[in-house]
């Protein structure tokens, strides 16, 4: 399905550096769209290589008056908001951080958005926000940090013409990943023959494919776009079919004939450990996962080869 949304395909995206943000970003570039990327000044750029001579780059100091500089400046149709600082656990180093990241930085994108009439908005939340199956139940801090930005812009919606669209991911995957993430290690792993300490490996994973993430969020532009919203929508992009960690790291050895040596219990699980997804989220009219496991699997370690 392709994302032709409007004539005014002017799109301004955050975390555009990271894994996600750069497929994203990448996707919108073939598709027509002019872009414009917030940066801040430590950001590596080797995953938009490919793409760093189509796109805006815009750094951000850190300050209010900064932001509105740029959102003045690139006038997007739309936002995609992926930046955002992720720590599965925290030190009281990485408090301010995991602040300034993920509530202080959206907040103040929030306000230059309505001071210059932009007023559409897709937001990426985690399923993390829905630890034990709750309504809200932060599985750490980073999670807190995005249901804190998502009552921010709770007050938007609701006080000014902004309209979103907040997806809740769960675990994405997919080639060109530089995550220290689950497949890397296994990748690793099978690679060295070299025995690798994990959990005991009964928590189910729910894996999205890159594309799917990537169409999930074309997807909630195209109905921003053409849509007038009633409310600030919340979406799951779920693949519906989550796996043991054993079952998946079984899979993921037979996809590559290799023998992928675990310890089962060679650590304690993680404090709030999830051992269950979240699975009462809605799903986004018309998108569900094309992609397989099985075959992601496959095509990533294609891509790494």
């Amino acid at each position: 399905m392709t994302a032709d949304v409007s004539n005014n395909k002017t799109a301004l995206v955050t975390g555009a550096t990271g894994f996600v943000g750069s497929h994203i970003t990448h996707r919108l570039i073939s598709e027509g769209w002019t872009v414009h990327v917030i940066a801040l000044p430590a950001d590596n750029f080797t995953l938009l290589k490919k793409s760093i001579d189509r796109i805006t780059v815009h750094t951000h100091d850190g300050s209010t008056a900064n932001m509105n500089e740029i959102v003045s400046r690139s006038r997007p149709s739309i936002v995609f908001h992926l930046a955002s600082l992720f720590l599965s656990q925290h030190g009281q180093k990485d408090i301010e951080p995991l602040v300034r990241s993920n509530v202080l930085f959206g907040a103040q994108l929030l306000d230059a958005l309505v001071l210059y009439g932009c007023h559409r908005f897709v937001n990426t939340g985690t399923s993390w926000q829905h630890c034990d199956n709750r309504e809200y139940s932060p599985a750490n801090l980073y999670a807190a940090t995005k249901q804190a930005f998502e009552d921010i812009l709770q007050y938007y919606v609701e006080a000014t013409p902004l309209q979103a669209i907040t997806l809740k991911l769960f675990d994405t995957y997919g080639p060109d990943d530089p995550r220290p993430k689950l497949f890397t290690l296994l990748r690793k792993t099978a690679a060295g023959q070299q025995t690798l300490d994990m959990s005991p490996g009964e928590q189910l994973i729910d894996l999205v494919y890159i594309d799917d993430i990537v169409h999930a969020f074309l997807m909630s532009a195209q109905r921003l776009m053409s849509t007038e919203l009633s409310s600030h929508e919340h979406y799951a992009v779920s693949s519906g079919n989550p796996l043991p960690l054993r079952d998946l790291v079984a899979l993921y050895a037979s996809v590559i004939k290799k023998d992928v040596p675990i310890r089962w219990g060679g650590r304690s699980y993680r404090p709030r450990e999830v051992m269950v997804p979240w699975n009462t989220g809605n799903r986004l009219p018309g998108w569900e996962p094309k992609i397989g496991l099985a075959q992601g699997i496959r095509l990533m370690e294609d891509s790494a080869a």
